[in-house]
C-alpha cells in the first residue's frame, strides 16, 4: 500500500474489505473527505462504538477530513444489519436527546485522539462536522424518494445483501419493509454527502458492507463518478464472545452509566490472548512498542502490566488523563494504597464487591472505637480478636494503619462525601456509609 493511512490501518488489523483498489492511489495522492454513520439508539455510545470513532481518528491523524453522521432519520427506522430482531422505534424527542449525548462524546474523543502519541500527526485541528441525515431525509415526500432513489435499486440485488438474507432466514422475525428500506436511505446519505461535502469514502463495520456498496452504486449510477467504501472486521474475543458486553450489559462511554473506574477495569480484565489485538485496534501506541508488549506476553513475563497499559490508554482517550490517573490510583487502593480523592460514586465502583453497612451520622460524630467497628462489621469475630488485630498492626481505616486500640473513628475519617473503608489484615474490607 502507498497511502500512509491504509498502511497503518492494515498493520493494526483494521481493514476487512475495500470496494476498489484505486482507493489506495486516491489516498496517497490527495486528502479526501470521508464519513462514518452512527445510529442514535441511546444517549451514550459504548465501547463497541470506539471502532468507528477511531477509524475516523486515524484518517484525521493522517491529514484527511472526516465527518460523523448521526441518523436522526434512519434512527427512527432501525438498521437490520447484524441484528436478530427488529428494535423498538424511537420518537423525535428521544432521537434528539440521544444525538446531543452522542455528539458531545464523539467530539471529545476525536479531539483527544490528536493528543495521544501525536509525534507524527499531520492533521488539522478544526472541528469535525457532525451532520444529521434528518436534515435532508425528512423534507422528502415518499413519492419523490421512490422516483429519485428507489428506481436505482433492484430488489433481487438487495435480497442478496448479507444483512437482508440473514433476517429473511430468521423465520420467527423476518424483515419489515421499514427495515428493508434502510439500505436505500443510507445509500442516499452517501450520495448527499458526496454532493454537499465532496465526501468520497464511507467507512464502517463489516456488517455495513451491503449498505456502503449500495451508496457507491447509487453515486455511480446518478453521477457517473467513483466513490469508495472500507470496512473493519467484526471484533470478537479469543473465546468468540461479542466484544463490549459484560454480565451487567454494555460498557458505556458515559461516566454516569459506566464509571471511569469500571471502564478501566473492563480493559484490565481482558485475556492475554486478546490484548495485543486490542492494543493495535483501540490505542495509538506505536506498532513497534506493541510488538514488544506482545513479546512479553509470549515469554510469560506479563503480570497484568500489558492489560493495565491498554486500560490506561483507552480510559485516557474516553475519559481524559485525570480520570485515567484516578482509575489507576483507585485500582491500587484495593491493594493497600491510601484511600483518598474519591467521590462516593468512585468509591462505590472500586469497592462494589466489598461488604458494606450504614452507621448513623450522630453516632459517628460522637466517635466510635475502632475495636467496636471491626466487631460490628464482622471483620473480626470478637472484640478480643479485634484488639489483637490492632495491636499487631492489622487494623486500618482508609488503608491507614490504626496504632491504638483506643482510636476513635469519627466523621473526620470519611474519605468521600459519606463513606469510609475499614480493613482487617491484607484483604478483608468493609465500606461504612453515614446515614
Amino acid at each position: 500500500m502507498k497511502s500512509s493511512v491504509l498502511q497503518e490501518l492494515d498493520a493494526r488489523g483494521l481493514i476487512f474489505q475495500t470496494t476498489h483498489d484505486e482507493l489506495d492511489d486516491v489516498l496517497a495522492e490527495s486528502k479526501i473527505t470521508l464519513y462514518c454513520g452512527f445510529d442514535p439508539t441511546a444517549d451514550s455510545l459504548h465501547v463497541g462504538s470506539l471502532m468507528p470513532i477511531l477509524g475516523l481518528a486515524h484518517f484525521r491523524r493522517h491529514g484527511h477530513k472526516p465527518l460523523a453522521l448521526v441518523g436522526g432519520a434512519t434512527g427512527l427506522i432501525g438498521d437490520p444489519s447484524g441484528k436478530s430482531e427488529e428494535r423498538n422505534l424511537l420518537d423525535d424527542d428521544a432521537i434528539a436527546h440521544n444525538i446531543a449525548g452522542m455528539g458531545h462524546q464523539m467530539r471529545t474523543i476525536l479531539d483527544r485522539a490528536l493528543q495521544l502519541h501525536a509525534d507524527d500527526i499531520v492533521a488539522a485541528t478544526e472541528d469535525i462536522p457532525i451532520v444529521n441525515n434528518a436534515d435532508w431525509i425528512k423534507p422528502w415526500s415518499f413519492i419523490d424518494f421512490l422516483r429519485d432513489v428507489g428506481k436505482n435499486f433492484r430488489v433481487n440485488v438487495m435480497l442478496q445483501k448479507d444483512s437482508v438474507k440473514a433476517r429473511l432466514e430468521a423465520t420467527e422475525t423476518g424483515l419489515s419493509y421499514t427495515e428493508f428500506s434502510y439500505m436505500l436511505i443510507q445509500a442516499y446519505d452517501f450520495f448527499h454527502l458526496y454532493e454537499s461535502h465532496g465526501c468520497t469514502l464511507q467507512i464502517g463495520g463489516s456488517d455495513q458492507w451491503g449498505n456502503i456498496t449500495a451508496g457507491t452504486d447509487l453515486i455511480r449510477r446518478k453521477l457517473g463518478k467513483p466513490a469508495f467504501g472500507l470496512t473493519w472486521p467484526l471484533l470478537l474475543s479469543a473465546t468468540g464472545d461479542k466484544f463490549g458486553k459484560t454480565a451487567k450489559g454494555a460498557v458505556w462511554l458515559d461516566p454516569e452509566r459506566t464509571s471511569p473506574y469500571e471502564h478501566y477495569q473492563y480493559w484490565v480484565r481482558r485475556d492475554d490472548a486478546d490484548v495485543p489485538d486490542l492494543l493495535r485496534k483501540f490505542t495509538f501506541i506505536g506498532l513497534d512498542e506493541i510488538a514488544e508488549l506482545e513479546a512479553s506476553i509470549e515469554r510469560g513475563d506479563n503480570r497484568g502490566d500489558v492489560q493495565r497499559r491498554l486500560a490506561y490508554e483507552v480510559t485516557w482517550l474516553v475519559h481524559g488523563k485525570e480520570e485515567a490517573d484516578k482509575a489507576v490510583r483507585a485500582s491500587k487502593m484495593l491493594f493497600g494504597e491510601k484511600i483518598e480523592g474519591l467521590t462516593d460514586r468512585d468509591l462505590a465502583s472500586v469497592f462494589a464487591e466489598v461488604p458494606s453497612s450504614v452507621i448513623a451520622r450522630d453516632r459517628l460524630a460522637a466517635g466510635v472505637n475502632i475495636v467496636d467497628l471491626l466487631t460490628e462489621t464482622e471483620l473480626q469475630k470478637s472484640k478480643g480478636a479485634a484488639r489483637r488485630l490492632v495491636e499487631q498492626g492489622g487494623g486500618y481505616v482508609n488503608n491507614d494503619r490504626v496504632d491504638s486500640i483506643d482510636y476513635m473513628v469519627t466523621l473526620a475519617d470519611l474519605t468521600s462525601e459519606t463513606k469510609l473503608v475499614l480493613r482487617a489484615g491484607k484483604r478483608a474490607y468493609h465500606v461504612l456509609s453515614v446515614e
